[in-house]
């Protein structure tokens, strides 16, 4: 196992990132180990190791300078969660060269749902890839060689788990009705809860749990979708597609509480992301942002600038000059700016249930 450098330059840049966003750094004693389960919000490279996907510039312009296995312009909120530890990005599981797993893996990838099970890459299916890789760790591990985890390492871990997105949008794409996308909602949460004892039996005790964002105020959607004028809530978005993503984190945080009795010794916590990004966009002109339901990487221009046949990345789509000065990067993905103050609210503790900083399982 390899241990981190950090190298001048490097801490510069968490030095500026520390005075531009006011992100706190944690305490690690020693290297913090995280596996990480979701979907595009959190995927660092999977797909494009998983399926050989090619993700193409401008993204990770602004933080990489090339496109990285990000669908944003820079970092993920995940991204700056690491950095909030001062340890290395998450490498994908699924990356044969080059990766380094000392702080944990990500097995999170782009489209990734709950629902229907066994399918690439649904969470059962990242989470049976993380039995995997825990197995092969602890024989190696009782060989005698180095640089793989222990029971003990992997108790220790945080989980991560960030899904569900995908699920209500599919539904929603198939011109589901509202009942019938509600209807899917526990099946979901099921999913999810399942995800967890699975890795709680496997040695897993500390947990970290994003609940999802407003759905409807996705460039992407907005653009898509035909939705009438009372459908439309006062920032813009649509109200019924929100509506279904609260009604989805009413019962995550209630299925986060059932497992705290449920599971002895674990430390479960919820983090309301919904309500920092809906803050982000319907106040963005107070967060810097000139237009928030607006698309910076895509074509058509105003009001979404969101084309499904000229998409970021492809050819017909230009990106905006300035990526700080907008919350969406793609028209479904956030920038880094926006991503950066997810992050500190996240570390705020103010959006979590119960309040604990991020750094309590190291």
């Amino acid at each position: 196992m390899k241990f981190v450098t950090v190298t001048l330059s490097s801490m510069v840049v968490l030095v500026v990132i520390e005075m531009h966003f006011g992100v706190a750094f944690g305490g690690c004693q020693k290297t913090p180990v995280i596996f990480n389960f979701g979907d595009s919000n959190s995927d660092t490279g999977g797909l494009t190791s998983g399926l050989g996907y090619q993700i193409n510039p401008p993204n990770g312009r602004s933080f990489f300078g090339r496109p990285a296995g990000r669908l944003s312009d820079g970092r993920l909120i995940i991204d700056f969660l690491c950095q909030s530890l001062n340890t290395k990005f998450l490498s994908p599981y699924l990356e044969s060269l080059g990766s380094n797993f000392e702080n944990g893996a990500n097995f999170a990838i782009v489209g990734s749902t709950t629902l229907p099970e066994y399918k690439p890459f649904a969470l059962n299916v990242q989470v049976m890839q993380f039995h995997h890789f825990r197995s092969r760790s602890l024989e190696l591990a009782a060989t005698g060689a180095k640089g793989f985890f222990d029971e003990q390492q992997f108790r220790n871990a945080l989980y991560m788990i960030d899904i569900g997105q995908n699920d209500l949008a599919d539904s929603f794409s198939k011109n589901h009705s509202y009942a019938q996308v509600v209807k899917i909602i526990p099946l979901v949460i099921g999913e999810i809860k399942k995800a967890v004892k699975t890795l709680y039996d496997q040695g897993g005790r500390k947990f970290w749990i994003h609940n999802t964002g407003p759905l409807g105020c996705l460039p992407q959607k907005l653009s898509l979708v035909q939705h009438k004028e009372g459908d439309v809530d006062t920032a813009g978005c649509i109200s019924s597609y929100n509506s279904a993503a609260q009604l989805f984190n009413a019962a995550l945080l209630h299925s986060c509480q059932e497992m705290k009795s449920e599971l002895a010794d674990a430390t479960i916590v919820h983090v309301d992301i919904y309500s920092i990004k809906y803050d982000i966009i319907s106040h963005g002109v107070k967060h810097g942002f000139s237009s928030p339901l607006m698309a910076c990487c895509g074509s058509g221009g105003p009001p979404y600038n969101y084309n499904i046949h000229m998409t970021c990345g492809n050819y017909g789509s230009q990106p905006c000059n300035n990526g700080s000065q907008s919350v969406s990067w793609d028209g479904i993905h956030y920038t880094e700016a926006a991503n950066a103050i997810v992050a500190k609210r996240i570390l705020s503790m103010d959006y979590s249930t119960p309040k604990m900083p991020f750094d309590f399982f190291c």
